[in-house]
């Protein structure tokens, strides 16, 4: 099982890739309910940072095929 250290980790190097080569993936990162919560004081556990993460990684694989598609159009 993977520690908040680790995931934390893996969020900021994915949040990278996403801002080095997929800039304009950014404006669907400042929308996600973890980068904005309805609470003063959220609850930040192991399954939202892994929720959050596969977010990320989902956003960047939708992102990845949708060019792909586009490309060989």
């Amino acid at each position: 099982m993977e520690t908040e250290k680790e995931l934390n980790a893996k969020i900021l190097e994915k949040t990278s890739e996403i801002l080095e080569s997929h800039p304009e993936l950014m404006e669907f990162l400042n929308e996600m309910p973890v980068t904005i919560p309805n609470e003063d004081k959220p609850e930040i556990n192991i399954k939202i940072l892994k929720d959050y993460y596969n977010s990320l990684d989902n956003i960047l694989n939708d992102h990845r095929n949708k060019t792909k598609l586009n490309e060989n159009k």
